[in-house]
């Protein structure tokens, strides 16, 4: 195996992996290595990774299946691999907010990888945050309580859906762009670590089931906002070459929109999940 050497950069989650060159065929130790530092940290980057699209597939393969995003169309021969581009006279950015990736599909991810080709010179950093530590440290009578709910999750909510929707009409798409509605578990149980993790979020969350939009409002506010307290989360640094790789199913993230006047082009793989319970 590649020793490799795994750095956390937070108290709360991330790492950072070095000694391996994943553009690269990978043995199955290292394989199992990187994916019980995932487990482990939520999130872990790498650093100076040039892939070209058939190299990243094959990583992306090794952990699980790659899937199609289902409202913006894939690169040319590859539909699993997305753009995500924000230009210099752009001044939104590709779903800039605190989210999991598309919370309001059945089966919403296991995990999302990300490649830079192009940053700014400075800013575009992206936030993470620990959602097995945002349900632990809540008390335990809200524990409770929101172990018994459902979320009504929306692809329509308006903060994400307008950078969405002019991603899809600077594409050429002229399609109708359909509202995805699910229910999940307000907590669900990751199939893999057996942990407990908040699964709510401000992108996609509506209300909880039974209830009305204005009386979840309070409780969700109150979630939105403690689930991505500073102590919750990690902060990291874009380079060329550098990619993350995130535990969609337990790490929240929010791309910061501060680089206005340059261009900031990353590669995206989505990697299938299961439904949540």
């Amino acid at each position: 195996m590649t020793d490799l050497t795994i750095s956390p950069i937070s108290g709360a989650l991330g790492a950072e992996i070095s000694g391996v060159d994943i553009t690269s065929p990978l043995d199955e130790e290292t394989i199992a290595a990187i994916r019980q530092a995932l487990l482990d940290h939520l999130v872990i980057f790498f650093r100076d990774q040039h892939f070209e699209p058939d190299a990243y597939m094959r990583f992306a393969r090794y952990f699980g299946t790659p899937a199609e995003y289902p409202l913006v169309p894939g690169i040319a021969g590859y539909p699993e691999i997305t753009e995500v581009i924000k230009l210099e006279h752009e001044r939104n950015n590709f779903g800039g907010i605190w989210h999991a990736d598309t919370n309001y599909l059945p089966e919403p991810p296991m995990g999302t990888m990300l490649n830079a080709l192009e940053v700014p010179p400075y800013g575009g950093d992206t936030l993470f945050a620990n959602q097995y530590l945002a349900y632990e440290t809540l008390s335990e009578g809200l524990r409770t309580s929101l172990d018994t709910l459902t979320i009504v999750n929306t692809s329509a909510k308006a903060d994400v859906s307008k950078t969405r929707e002019d991603v899809i009409r600077n594409s050429g798409n002229d399609a109708p762009v359909l509202d995805h509605v699910v229910e999940h578990p307000a907590v669900r149980t990751h199939p893999e670590t057996g942990r407990k993790c908040l699964f709510v979020n401000v992108a996609h969350a509506s209300h909880f089931k039974g209830w009305t939009e204005a009386e979840s409002a309070p409780l969700l506010d109150y979630l939105f906002q403690h689930q991505v307290r500073p102590e919750l989360t990690c902060r990291f640094r874009w380079q060329v070459g550098s990619l993350a790789f995130w535990d969609n199913r337990a790490a929240q993230h929010n791309p910061i929109n501060d680089y206005h006047g340059y261009r900031r082009v990353m590669r995206r793989i989505t990697l299938a999940g299961e439904k949540p319970y």
